[in-house]
């Protein structure tokens, strides 16, 4: 029982060291901080004045555009936060320090990956709350305390879901040439595949399906319903084609997708770690 409890120690302050080293280089270039906050605010301001001349029942249910468009730039940004994640363990394995690592005698390897999830999953709800923060000051109003619950919940298992696939890659692509040129290729398809600009009932019924199977959707949508003032998780949040999904469903479907993930990732990282 004291080993098993020196060995939690020993995983606490190794996860703790190697979380504390990616702070410490986004210290030294926050530009990736400032970057994933300012390209979502440039939307903001660029797509709600694109539509503000719109007809007052273009979007039913909410006053205006930017109301709308908020929840899914808050979830874009916390999505290409985690996309990126597999970046800094892919530019360890380029330059050895993963190799120094990995002969170094850690209590569990799997600290490198907790490490990884913690600071992803950090940065992420940063860089979503500014975006909050700005939609606020600009008019589009402010979750409650439950909402933010919701919103919170929602974009960690989106950040979870996302990051695990993006360490996968880490280890799979051969370098961050290939890494980064598939996150161009998947970002903004992805992005425009979900209600994040458009509800469903705008898009034709090809790209409704596509999208009502996004996990983008399943996260815009929830966070989008904890804007309303009469929140309630078996209210109706995404009309799919396939049916009807309450908020509840969209957050158990993002769940069992993050959960997926997460069983999928383990075997490969025992591989590469072990």
């Amino acid at each position: 029982m004291e080993l098993q409890n020196y060995n939690i120690l020993f995983l606490y302050q190794e996860t703790f060291a190697l979380t504390k080293r990616l702070f410490i280089q986004l210290k030294r270039r926050p530009s990736t901080l400032f970057a994933g906050i300012l390209q979502p605010i440039i939307w903001l301001f660029l797509f709600g004045a694109l539509f503000t001349n719109a007809p007052s029942n273009f979007l039913p249910g909410v006053d205006s555009y930017g109301s709308f468009l908020g929840a899914g730039l808050i979830v874009f940004t916390a999505f290409s936060g985690a996309l990126n994640s597999g970046l800094p363990l892919m530019f360890d394995r380029e330059f050895g320090f993963l190799n120094r690592l990995l002969v170094s005698p850690l209590t569990s390897r799997i600290s490198i990956v907790l490490s990884s999830f913690i600071y992803i999953t950090a940065l992420s709800l940063i860089q979503s709350l500014v975006i909050m923060l700005m939609t606020f000051l600009l008019g589009y109003g402010f979750p409650d305390l439950l909402g933010l619950g919701i919103v919170l919940i929602t974009l960690t298992l989106l950040v979870f879901f996302v990051t695990s696939l993006s360490l996968s890659l880490a280890f799979i692509l051969p370098g961050h040439i290939e890494l980064i040129a598939l996150i161009f290729v998947v970002n903004l398809p992805l992005l425009f595949a979900s209600t994040a600009l458009a509800p469903i009932s705008f898009m034709p019924n090809w790209l409704g399906w596509i999208a009502s199977f996004n996990p983008l959707t399943f996260a815009i949508e929830p966070i989008r319903f904890a804007y309303s003032n009469h929140l309630n998780l078996d209210s109706v949040a995404l009309s799919a084609p396939y049916g009807d999904l309450s908020c509840r469903d969209c957050i158990t479907s993002l769940f069992v997708l993050t959960l997926i993930s997460l069983i999928i990732i383990r075997p490969l990282l025992n591989k590469k770690l072990g």
